[in-house]
């Protein structure tokens, strides 16, 4: 390979233009006796006039590139809480009124609500009395009953038992509340746990009165 040759291969390869231009004309003027060699190209159109404007563009490209990737990780992300979101059924059970007119004091209702039992207690005043002079603070999951109520005549609860998510039997027990025949746990008026395997008392759900229109809403 003569050396002309050897240089045109290594301005084929040169990572720049203006590399590309020193190359050949470092090898025009110390080889005068090639006379076959070529005009040094003019790369004057292809160069930046400003070198800050090849760095302008970089900028605009890496901006637009940095603005469409969050666009489109946006609408994924999107798109995906979309289908995670309860659907219409699913919505129209988060609430539930109870007409309480229709529950004679001394007995128990069980509604559904969000696929779960819900028990409602109207509550005489001996049973009031009776889970108020209870000594709770020595119970397994210490409550008093006045946490427990919003209303102390009203006594609202999820029926699943604590323990492994049987459903409780009203008006049972030994201490006149509930009982779970399943593995034997009992539980107190006030809905605590006082015997058996049960670690808790029955959940209470969140639920409020409205007084206007006689009516529990659970949810």
């Amino acid at each position: 390979m003569s050396s002309f040759q050897a240089v045109k291969k290594a301005v084929t390869i040169a990572p720049t233009v203006w590399f590309q231009k020193l190359l050949l004309r470092r090898y025009l003027h110390t080889s005068g006796a090639v006379k076959d060699a070529p005009q040094v190209p003019d790369f004057t159109p292809y160069q930046a006039s400003s070198p800050n404007t090849n760095r302008a563009l970089s900028y605009f490209m890496i901006g637009s590139m940095g603005v469409l990737s969050a666009s489109v990780a946006k609408s994924t992300v999107t798109g995906f809480l979309e289908t995670m979101a309860a659907s219409a059924d699913v919505l129209a059970m988060a609430k539930v009124e109870v007409e309480l007119g229709n529950i004679p004091e001394g007995k128990n209702v069980i509604i559904k609500w969000r696929g779960k039992p819900v028990f409602i207690r109207h509550r005489t005043a001996d049973e009031i009395e009776e889970a108020r002079q209870t000594d709770w603070k020595h119970l397994r999951d210490p409550q008093s009953d006045e946490e427990r109520t919003k209303k102390p005549e009203w006594l609202v609860m999820l029926g699943v038992c604590t323990h492994l998510g049987c459903v409780p039997i009203g008006e049972a027990g030994d201490y006149g509340g509930w009982f779970c025949p399943c593995h034997g746990s009992h539980y107190d008026i006030s809905g605590r746990a006082r015997k058996g395997p049960a670690p808790l008392n029955l959940e209470v759900p969140v639920h409020d009165f409205n007084d206007a229109d006689g009516k529990l809403i659970i949810g």
